[in-house]
């Protein structure tokens, strides 16, 4: 049960012969229910400062929370974006090293390209070396051949005479 200041200034006493004096019972009971009540306001003030005490540790409490998951977000947001560049790198220099290889193929394969080419060249040189060399040789032999006396120089008496011949041989079977 609880007891009010108010309950405590009305509060009656039975008289008895030899009791307490009223007034000083009343007095009393006027004191203590004056005490009381300052007690019960500084009790209630008090009640009520705890709880804006409790609701702002309540909200701190919260926003402790509130702070440490952010927290925990932000470092696994950050290690997802580490885990991401990171792939990323690697894709980018697998990428490039391919590129690189793609690239360092392509020179070689030209490489052996222009050296066949070369080669081939230098075939067609020694073919047509060789070929003019041929033709010079024969226009050589042509030439010394015709340095000398011709055939029709050596042999021009007697090709005039076979023709004689032919020509009266040809005369007699005509008639």
């Amino acid at each position: 049960m609880k007891i009010t200041p108010l309950d405590i200034r009305q509060k009656r006493f039975e008289t008895a012969l030899r009791g307490f004096s009223r007034r000083e019972v009343e007095a009393h009971l006027e004191l203590i229910a004056g005490e009381f009540e300052e007690v019960v306001k500084e009790n209630i003030a008090l009640k009520e400062e705890l709880k804006r005490t409790q609701l702002k540790l309540e909200q701190h409490q919260e926003r402790e929370r509130t702070l440490q998951e952010t927290m925990v977000t932000a470092q696994r947001i950050s290690e997802d974006l580490k885990s991401a560049a990171k792939k990323e790198a690697e894709i980018i220099i697998a990428d490039a090293e391919h590129q690189a290889e793609k690239i360092v193929h392509g020179a070689h394969q030209r490489l052996v390209q222009v050296v066949e080419d070369i080669n081939e060249l230098k075939r067609q040189r020694t073919q047509f070396e060789s070929q003019v060399r041929s033709v010079l040789d024969a226009h050589q032999k042509l030439l010394e051949t015709f340095k000398g006396p011709s055939f029709a120089d050596r042999d021009y008496a007697r090709v005039e005479d076979n023709v004689a011949y032919l020509s009266q041989k040809k005369a007699n079977v005509s008639e």
